[in-house]
């Protein structure tokens, strides 16, 4: 189910640049993220994604252009926009409580109110049973589901999320596309998306940006209403599937000529 129904801007990449010793990395990026969207990244391996993320979570400074979040010029800010990696990142001496408390703590809130909110949110996905327990007796997608709820409560607004699911086998991560579309709806969660599997940007997002030699080629808009098992399975999810490939290969195309 398409889950972005408001035209609100809530960050805008800004004729974005980056490169050092005289070679660019990503040139000239725009793209935006609405309130409750999930817009996806694709492109191969040097592509310039995680360059991207990188400077919209403020670890890097572009050479050029801004990020822009909820209307203030955020370039080179830190500690505003959540980022998680591949690897979910728990600290394996705290237990799981702890661990999503964590970002609270940052925040400078008093360890007991933390915990507590913590607790509620893990109670709010059933999964307050593995509260005291500690990330090594959790199975990786339970782990995963955890670190999404610490990224969740470290940033609000929006999450970037690299690659999150691509450690995990096929049927967890059917599970937790699952889950993780029940979160967003829940909460309004926006998120900017990075993959290499193109079935999963299908299935997770609203718009598609195509990446290729540091520029966006091109981006598709995903409109349809049903994002089930039966979507996988149909015409349009084929039709959607052979026009990203299409895009992806003449990106790559672009990529060989230069």
């Amino acid at each position: 189910m398409n889950l972005s129904q408001n035209s609100e801007i809530l960050l805008e990449v800004d004729n974005i640049s980056f490169g050092y010793d005289e070679k660019n990395i990503i040139s000239n990026i725009n793209l935006t993220l609405k309130k409750n969207e999930l817009i996806s990244l694709l492109g191969v391996s040097g592509s310039g994604k995680s360059t991207l993320f990188n400077i919209i979570a403020g670890l890097l400074t572009p050479s050029e252009g801004r990020i822009i979040y909820r209307g203030e010029d955020i370039t080179g800010k830190s500690g505003l926009i959540s980022y998680s990696f591949q690897k979910d990142l728990l600290l394996p001496y705290m237990t799981i409580e702890e661990n999503v408390a964590l970002p609270l703590l940052i925040k400078k809130e008093k360890k007991k109110e933390a915990v507590k909110k913590a607790n509620e949110m893990l109670k709010e996905f059933k999964l307050d049973a593995y509260a005291k327990k500690y990330p090594k007796e959790l199975s990786g997608g339970m782990r995963q589901r955890i670190a999404l709820i610490r990224t969740y409560l470290f940033s609000k607004d929006v999450s970037l999320l690299d690659e999150p699911f691509s450690a995990l086998d096929a049927i967890t991560k059917d599970e937790m596309h699952e889950w993780y579309m029940d979160m967003r709806k829940k909460y309004n969660m926006s998120t900017i998306f990075i993959t290499h599997d193109v079935d999963e940007a299908l299935i997770l997002s609203d718009r598609i940006y195509i990446l290729g030699n540091g520029n966006i080629k091109s981006e598709i808009k995903i409109k349809a209403k049903n994002r089930d098992n039966s979507f996988k399975l149909s015409q349009e999810f084929l039709d959607y599937k052979k026009e990203v490939l299409k895009n992806l290969e003449n990106s790559n195309k672009i990529i060989a000529e230069k």
